[in-house]
């Protein structure tokens, strides 16, 4: 949208706060300048001109640069008057700047002494930890130009909302959709006309409502570097292309956006989201406030370590980096300083960006303390918990961390944090292709993970998966043995070794009709339990297409046909959408499969474990590779219902006894996973046979 110019007006209207008085202007480097609003971080437009609020704990001085657009010297250095300075806070009002022609950076001053983590360099120009638009690598993968460094724009926030409400779908309503902006439409057969970005995505949006998804979570928007750490193998361009490694906690990448020099307000980005709020989805972002981009001793030196590195960082005694990310270095999130940006950044994009839920990348280091243990208590979990402004937003921990601490079933929650269920993907991956001794662990999956929730918790707890971005997509599952990551130029050693993947007879694609009809089976056996499970389901986008990665597991680098979703796959596989769209419908329309709707029904309880005769006595064996799970619960409008989730992962057919009915209920085959196509056929009772490696779905009310 066309944005007017911010013209200077007379200094004497601005309506100050009486905690700012009413001094005479001091004049700098050619600027009117005076004393700022203290408690606003970043840079602020206001009537007149832009407040400009920093603060550093251990600084002796701070300078402000401003920069033509594309200039690499400042045009005018600022230092913050020492009377300018509250605390441990910087702030100063620059009079009759126009908002849409100048960028800006700072200077910090201050003692270097590493063996104590601090690291000032006045001669470093640093990045607004507050900025809400990033400049200096803004089209995708083209280098900055030689000596520019990241600098911050202005934001004018006017971007208009009107009266839209937001979605505040439940938790166990909730269908998420895990994908990546670029890779979503980058390809060419997607047919957007702004491939690779937020335009593009929101072209897509008809294809997410067919498809029936209601929530989707992007793969990390904060602004990133995709050069960092650019390397070719065999030819290939890599890239950091995932994302997992922030520059800027408030701005979105500028490089997903269509029209790169008209996004500093981020519009593009709030379209999107206003585009998907008015068609009933919901937009969670993958957030990383584990690390940051700067790395360790070895890495660039841009924004934090400037600023506060012993504030910032989780440092050794030594002042060296503590790597429970693997990345580098750890966010030290519980410090005070640490943890009210990451809940301000939080607040800012749930204002001003309307944005519905947030994924935390490795979470469980946001509840370590400043020497890296596990706290009980971590009061940064607590205060997102209890958040006013993050009351309504969904809070999803990826529940482990690269430093060996795995939390899930145990994050600290107060009834609020959802959890990546890992045991979930593990246990289903390992009952589907037949492992011994897991028919156990996959009836609790299916049931809402029942031994690591307590009960208050299972309605939003678990976020159940069998794929995401990390690991094999749901047709490599049953195309790969092992991971096949040698483009990404580590000899096969990056990635994930334990995919409890199964290749169905042959390593990789083949053109045996009998091996892909096993895999198509396969990948609908998945996502059918997946439909069928208590609890919140999430997949990777292209799944509903058999969707390939050729064998990749760990695609972090690449921005190629690797990773980007072949749109030319639907049409060739039609019948797995068609099956995809069924089986999101089939949730979405029994209640009973998605939250405890009474305490049973027809005598039997909310939820019972069956072999292949009916009641399940004790644990299921380990040569036991049938189990079926019934749902009961009753409801005004419909009465008592019940579903009886049917699943054989042994290879021979199986004759299995359903649970007897009282009269008049009857079963009903809603789905059966043995063929693509799906229609409701009503079955007499007693007796069923089911194939072997297949899932059958029957309800009766």
């Amino acid at each position: 949208m066309d944005e007017e110019r911010t013209e200077g007006t007379q200094p004497e209207k601005i309506a100050l706060p009486r905690s700012i008085h009413l001094v005479p202007l001091d004049r700098v480097d050619g600027f009117d300048i005076r004393p700022g609003f203290y408690e606003i971080n970043g840079a602020t437009a206001i009537p007149g001109g832009v407040n400009f609020t920093v603060h550093s704990h251990g600084a002796t001085g701070v300078e402000l640069l401003l920069f033509h657009r594309k200039e690499e010297e400042p045009f005018a250095v600022i230092p913050f008057p020492e009377h300018y300075r509250i605390g441990n806070v910087y702030s100063m009002i620059v009079f009759k700047l126009n908002i849409e022609e100048f960028e800006y950076a700072y200077r910090v001053d201050g003692p270097y002494d590493p063996d104590k983590g601090l690291l000032f360099d006045r001669r470093r120009y640093l990045l607004d930890p507050y900025a809400r638009a990033v400049t200096g690598q803004s089209r995708w993968g083209e280098r900055a130009p030689h000596g520019q460094h990241y600098r911050a724009r202005v934001v004018k926030d006017d971007f208009d909302w009107g009266s839209m409400p937001q979605p505040l779908i439940p938790m166990e309503d909730l269908i998420i959709y895990e994908l990546h902006v670029r890779g979503f439409t980058r390809h060419s057969s997607s047919g957007v006309a702004h491939p690779g970005t937020f335009a593009g995505l929101k072209e897509k949006l008809p294809y997410l409502l067919e498809l029936g998804v209601n929530a989707i979570e992007l793969m990390p928007i904060f602004e990133f570097d995709e050069m960092q750490d650019y390397r070719e193998v065999d030819g290939e361009k890599l890239y950091n292309y995932w994302g997992y490694s922030t520059v800027s906690f408030f701005a979105p990448n500028t490089s997903y956006s269509a029209s790169v020099e008209y996004n500093r307000e981020g519009n593009e980005l709030k379209e999107l989201i206003r585009a998907c709020k008015q068609c009933g989805i919901e937009v969670y972002l993958d957030v990383v406030f584990n690390h940051t981009a700067e790395g360790d001793e070895r890495g660039p030196f841009f924004s934090f370590k400037g600023f506060d590195n012993n504030i910032y960082y989780l440092l050794t005694p030594e002042g060296k980096y503590y790597n429970f990310s693997g990345c580098g270095n750890t966010l030290n999130c519980n410090h005070p300083i640490v943890h009210q940006m990451i809940l301000d950044c939080l607040r800012y994009w749930v204002t001003a960006y309307r944005v519905d839920g947030f994924r935390f990348d490795l979470a469980s280091i946001l509840g370590r303390n400043e020497d890296g243990t596990p706290m009980a208590d971590p009061p940064l979990l607590q205060a997102l918990a209890f958040d006013p402004i993050l009351g309504d937003v969904k809070l999803i921990a990826e529940a482990w961390d690269a430093g060996g601490l795995y939390q899930v079933g145990s994050f600290p929650s107060w009834n609020r944090w959802a959890e990546w269920n890992g045991r979930y993907r593990d246990d289903l991956r390992r009952y589907l292709k037949g492992d011994a001794g897991i028919a156990q662990g996959a009836v609790q999956r299916i049931a809402g993970s029942l031994d690591l929730y307590e009960a208050s918790r299972r309605k939003n707890a678990s976020v159940n998966f069998i794929t995401c971005h990390d690991g094999f997509t749901l047709w490599d599952l049953f195309c790969y043995n092992e991971k096949h990551n040698l483009r990404n130029g580590w000899n096969n050693t990056d990635g994930a070794n334990d995919n409890n993947s199964w290749n169905c007879g042959v390593e990789g694609e083949s053109r045996d009709p009998a091996v892909n009809e096993l895999r198509r089976r396969m990948v609908r056996n998945a996502f059918a339990l997946l439909m069928c499970s208590r609890g919140i389901p999430m997949f990777l986008a292209g799944d509903e297409f058999c969707n390939t990665q050729m064998g990749n597991n760990n695609a972090y680098c690449q921005d190629n046909l690797t990773s980007w979703l072949d749109w030319s796959l639907l049409e060739r596989n039609r019948d797995m959408f068609e099956f995809f769209r069924y089986m999101i419908a089939l949730r979405k329309e029994n209640r009973l499969l998605r939250a405890n709707l009474s305490a049973g029904a027809c005598g039997f309880p909310d939820v019972s474990f069956h072999g292949v005769t009916p009641g399940h006595i004790g644990p299921f064996a380990a040569h036991e590779h049938y189990v079926g799970v019934m749902f009961a619960g009753w409801e005004r409008e419909k009465g008592p219902q019940l579903i009886y989730v049917a699943s054989n992962a042994w290879w021979e057919e199986l004759e299995i006894t359903l649970p007897a009915l009282p009269a008049p209920m009857s079963w009903t085959i809603m789905a059966d996973t043995w063929t693509a196509e799906q229609h409701p056929r009503p079955h007499g009772g007693g007796a069923l046979r089911i194939h072997g490696r297949s899932v059958m779905v029957l309800s009766a009310r």
